[in-house]
């Protein structure tokens, strides 16, 4: 991945996955008008289809935080020094992607300020104010924001300088209660990402190595894209006391003891964009769920004489009107300046789940054609109850969609306890292998400098490995960790 320091030219045609699997990526992104490159070096311009995408991730997030018992708020994007410094840890850990602002209009600033990196500082510190008592907590709140970190190697929704997202920050009681959080704003991750983005996941804990920095714990989900990389698509922290400590949040408990607060952090950004188009993609370029695209259904009339728009385009605005009020989103494509096949092969580059097609012999049988993206597959379907029949179309793309990426996973899903095997595996297009750690860091860091692998969690369901040595030091193993090479 290389950082891009001009404008390149909009692609006329898409790179072939097989050939060059990045400069597909790109290609897709930029084709389908996802986002482009911005003046700005390493950021992006998130276009209006893109951005609609974002919309549909966090309306779906966003009603998920809200039922489990959360509100949103918002912090500011400037950040005192003097509050980035109160922990150690947190500073050490992000003082490379920092940005600084040193002066105010014609004044230098008497404190720099950080740009956001990510706000457990700021936020703990208003937690500070907020929390006396025992009965201030739990508090539960979400914002939805953007962040800088300065990248200098960036690629488009996966990494870029500043990106959206949202962080959840809570403060509790107890341990846990901290931790409880923290599992279950894991758990909301994975249901979305399996439920909504038809993506897989494999959720774990992270290594000393791996995680926030600052936290005591950190929990992931990864999936696995078409490369046969990983994507880290959602993390969750369990922050103990440190930030409390740092930023004094403590309170009069039940006892009348002063004691610190536990506290967690949680987020995924639009870096989640990024694994749908990787984790679906094929050679014509986008497929995306139905949950999350933003037509769900394109309707292209078939007009081969003027005479025929009079009974085409009144029937298909019908039936687009039909579509809409049973809450699908639906888009009519009655553009005069392109031909069918041209709309039918933008679209399908575009990702929409289905199309449907209507012309005048279409209108003598009382039927629409549908095709879908995902396979696609042509039916002739009639008019009548064709609301229902395209819900039931939808529901089994989504479902498909999710069925073919687990089915891939499974492929591409290895386990061994040979490192000369570990190594000729991670040659290729590897995907996930399974292989017995001791759980050294020394050992973790040798694996990442000789392969490029890195362990991506230990997942919740793995079982100690019975009478396995480590894969690298041949200790006695302690767990079955999952490596790949990531994004």
């Amino acid at each position: 991945m290389t950082n891009e320091t001009d404008l390149p030219d909009l692609p006329t045609a898409i790179t072939p996955q097989s050939e060059d699997f990045g400069r597909w990526y790109i290609d897709v992104v930029r084709r389908a008008e996802l986002a482009d490159y911005s003046p700005v070096k390493g950021c992006m311009v998130i276009r209006p289809y893109g951005y609609a995408i974002w919309e549909l991730m966090q309306q779906s997030l966003d009603k998920r935080f809200k039922d489990t018992g959360h509100v949103n708020a918002y912090f500011p994007l400037f950040i005192p020094e003097s509050l980035l410094m109160k922990e150690a840890e947190h500073v050490e850990g992000f003082a490379p992607q920092v940005a600084w602002v040193t002066q105010g209009g014609n004044e230098p600033l008497e404190e720099r300020l950080v740009v956001r990196p990510t706000s457990e500082t700021i936020i703990g510190t208003m937690y500070a104010k907020w929390v006396q008592s025992w009965r201030d907590l739990p508090i539960l709140i979400n914002q939805w924001a953007n962040v800088v970190r300065w990248e200098k190697v960036t690629r488009l929704f996966l990494r870029t300088t500043e990106f959206l997202w949202q962080e959840g920050h809570t403060a509790h009681e107890t341990a846990e209660e901290a931790e409880e959080e923290t599992r279950k704003m894991l758990g909301v991750y994975k249901d979305f990402a399996e439920t909504v983005l038809a993506m897989p996941v494999v959720d774990g804990l992270k290594t000393e190595s791996e995680k926030f920095a600052g936290a005591d714990r950190t929990y992931s989900i990864e999936a696995l894209m078409r490369d046969g990389r990983a994507l880290q698509a959602g993390t969750s922290h369990n922050l103990g006391q440190n930030f409390s400590k740092s930023y004094e949040i403590k309170f009069q408990a039940r006892d009348k003891s002063v004691q610190y607060a536990w506290t967690t952090s949680w987020g995924v950004s639009t870096r989640m964009i990024g694994g749908v188009i990787m984790t679906h993609g094929d050679e014509g370029g986008l497929i995306l769920p139905p949950k999350v695209a933003p037509y769900q259904v394109v309707i292209v009339p078939i007009i081969s004489k003027p005479k025929f728009k009079e009974t085409v385009l009144p029937k298909a605005d019908e039936l687009r009107k039909a579509l809409v009020a049973r809450g699908i989103r639906v888009y009519l494509d009655d553009r005069d300046s392109q031909t069918p096949g041209w709309k039918f092969n933008e679209w399908e580059m575009r990702g929409v789940p289905l199309r449907m097609e209507i012309g005048p012999k279409d209108l003598e049988k009382s039927q629409v054609v549908l095709a879908r993206r995902d396979t696609r597959e042509k039916s002739f379907v009639p008019m009548d109850g064709l609301a229902e029949h395209v819900e039931q179309m939808l529901t089994a793309i989504q479902d498909a969609l999710y069925q073919r990426a687990v089915a891939f996973r499974t492929e591409h899903t290895s386990a061994t306890d040979s490192y000369d095997e570990f190594k000729q595996i991670m040659d290729g297009r590897p995907g996930f292998v399974i292989a017995p750690w001791c759980g050294s860091a020394k050992c973790e860091a040798d694996i990442k400098t000789e392969t490029q692998a890195t362990i991506r969690n230990i997942p919740f369901t793995s079982e100690k490995p019975v009478d396995k040595l480590c894969l690298k030091c041949n200790g006695e193993a302690t767990v079955n960790a999952w490596f790949a090479k990531s994004y």
